[in-house]
């Protein structure tokens, strides 16, 4: 097993291993979990594992979850199938700065991604550290958001171009999830900044201590949303990987966001994401 670091902030390509070996073999299982957390997220090549084995390998880091928007394999519960087609060419919900379902009241802990089919150009994945987006803010950033919480919506995101009716029924489904602006990896320990495409506005921001007068509030707190949320655009926080048939990445959901770069239509472009349950964060 060789570890080839891509970037100095985020990132690292596994070499040496197949990931089917990796669901019955401890060892090799607790060194591919070891790399995940150091580098956020990796990268192999050359996987040729079947649905069957892509389900097991990810069942190995937690519980898996369907997606109640995107459709899923029948005959594999939590294989997630993201389908691009040039049929599709205002199907762009991806190309945004987000950590997978933060909409959920326990978002993902992370997921494995594989390329099935790739355009012959374009279509790469960016990935953000979020733990390094977190420490390279001003202090002064750092006192103000220490105890922010923040909404996160499907019904805004995913939900916002169905009819009104399937619209609401999403959000009864799926209530808003409010979580701390600054979250605690599980594993860890280090601070997160944890706002993204999913995040709509602040839930505790309008208090005495920040709020002077109504400007303060609207839109002084967008204008701070704002600024949080794009932090994650920073090249020197990112990782891009150019996809290939059979290419997989795995990533740790709650230190990172990414952004599937949507520059490939009329193409097609086939992945399959098995998505683990995470835990209520804190």
């Amino acid at each position: 097993m060789q570890i080839k670091p891509l970037t100095c902030a985020i990132g690292a390509e596994i070499v040496g291993v197949d990931l089917a070996e990796a669901v019955r073999n401890d060892d090799l299982f607790g060194a591919i979990r070891e790399t995940l957390l150091r580098h956020r997220v990796v990268f192999l090549r050359n996987q040729r594992f079947s649905r069957a084995e892509h389900v097991a390998f990810a069942r190995r880091f937690g519980e898996l979850e369907d997606h109640p928007v995107a459709g899923s394999d029948p005959e594999h519960p939590g294989l997630v199938r993201i389908y691009k087609s040039p049929d599709q060419p205002n199907d762009r919900y991806e190309n945004c700065w987000h950590s997978d379902a933060t909409w959920r009241a326990a978002p993902q802990f992370g997921a494995v991604l594989r390329c099935v089919q790739s355009p012959p150009v374009g279509g790469d994945t960016m990935w953000a550290n979020m733990a390094l987006a977190y420490e390279r803010l001003p202090d002064t950033v750092k006192t103000q958001i220490a105890d922010l919480r923040a909404r996160h919506s499907i019904e805004a995101s995913f939900g916002a171009a169905m009819p009104r009716e399937k619209r609401l029924a999403l959000k009864a489904q799926f209530p808003d999830a409010e979580h701390p602006v600054v979250r605690t990896h599980p594993d860890t320990g280090e601070k997160i900044l944890y706002v993204n495409g999913f995040t709509t506005h602040f839930t505790n921001f309008h208090t005495p201590d920040r709020v002077r007068f109504g400007q303060d509030a609207n839109p002084g707190a967008a204008d701070l949303l704002r600024y949080l949320v794009s932090q994650a655009y920073i090249p020197e926080f990112q990782v891009r990987w150019r996809w290939e048939p059979d290419s997989v990445a795995i990533w740790d959901n709650t230190a990172t966001q990414h952004y599937a770069v949507m520059d490939y239509p009329p193409c097609h472009r086939k992945m399959e994401r098995a998505g683990i349950i995470g835990n209520v964060p804190f």
